[in-house]
């Protein structure tokens, strides 16, 4: 049955190595259409910050889930999943070959594993949690966390504040451990064939240098000022899911006089590597079908033998 779906090629990898770049020369040489995995690309507004292709590279190659939404609402995973399988849908109908492109590792899970029935936000939930967060530190809450889910605490990093609200906002609502929900996942299998391939540089020395590198480029072009621009609209706060983003959150304390610029620019290279991180501790979770040396001048050619071997 799997066979005679499409396929669907997965450009999965941690922040800064590459992906965009790469999935572009993929495109030129495939018939694809772009699908972003990425829970800051779906924000209108946030261009320098994130990376976003730019207009003349998204007008050569369709991209899809780029610039859906204001900042100033929410977006889960439970909604990629409904975008996303409509692209690839739309993209299958066209003869086409999704090619989805991120590092929202929760986005891609969604996909490949489907998702449980998880309460739906609730904000008076979360200002409380907020609330006693402000009061006690995000650590007590993690801590707390673990008394109710364990293995969740393990998971979730102590300074990962947005998870761990929805974790606890999950047992509030529903009496259940976040992990009991997720294994209860349905079957929502894809209606393509999905070959999933990570960039990864083996040199984490290379990609902390990368990171650095590109966040520097990303103050030259203007963040700082992009960052002003949303923080003076009123219906933006740092705890909005989209200012929690990285770099962002950084600048934004700065523009509010938490710390110095060069304090700020420091603390968002490291909240990067840290993001960098958790991405790769996913990753090996994931077991991408085939893994490839970004620093390797030869992985367009590598991957594109990989593709056609495997009949795309």
């Amino acid at each position: 049955m799997n066979r005679e779906r499409p396929p669907a090629i997965l450009l999965m990898g941690a922040t800064a190595t590459g992906k965009s770049g790469l999935a572009e020369e993929l495109a030129a040489h495939l018939s694809c259409e772009i699908v972003s995995v990425d829970s800051a690309l779906v924000y209108r507004g946030m261009d320098i910050g994130t990376a976003k292709p730019s207009a003349e590279v998204r007008a050569r190659v369709p991209h899809h889930l780029i610039d859906i939404c204001d900042p100033s609402t929410s977006y889960s995973a439970a909604r990629f999943r409904d975008d996303a399988r409509a692209a690839i849908d739309a993209i299958v109908a066209r003869g086409r070959v999704p090619l989805l492109v991120g590092g929202t590792m929760l986005y891609f899970r969604s996909l490949l594993r489907g998702l449980s029935d998880m309460p739906a936000a609730d904000p008076k939930v979360r200002a409380e949690l907020e609330r006693e967060a402000a009061e006690h530190g995000w650590g007590e809450l993690h801590r707390r966390l673990a008394s109710v889910d364990s293995e969740a605490a393990r998971r979730i990093h102590p300074n990962d504040p947005q998870r761990i609200q929805r974790a606890l906002e999950v047992y509030c609502l529903s009496g259940r451990p976040l992990t009991e929900l997720q294994r209860s996942v349905a079957d929502t299998a894809l209606p393509v064939r999905p070959f999933s391939i990570e960039i990864r540089f083996e040199n984490r020395e290379l990609l902390h240098r990368r990171i650095a590198a590109r966040f520097h480029e990303m103050m030259q072009s203007g963040f700082l000022e992009e960052v002003a621009r949303l923080r003076a609209r009123d219906d933006l706060h740092p705890e909005v899911p989209a200012m929690r983003a990285v770099g962002y959150r950084q600048l934004w304390g700065h523009l509010d006089g938490l710390y110095a610029f060069q304090d700020a620019v420091s603390k968002g290279i490291y909240a990067t590597r840290q993001l960098a991180k958790r991405q790769l501790t996913w990753l090996r979770s994931e077991r991408p079908a085939a893994t490839f040396e970004a620093a390797d001048p030869r992985i367009v050619i590598k991957i594109l033998k990989f593709l056609k071997g495997n009949s795309i």
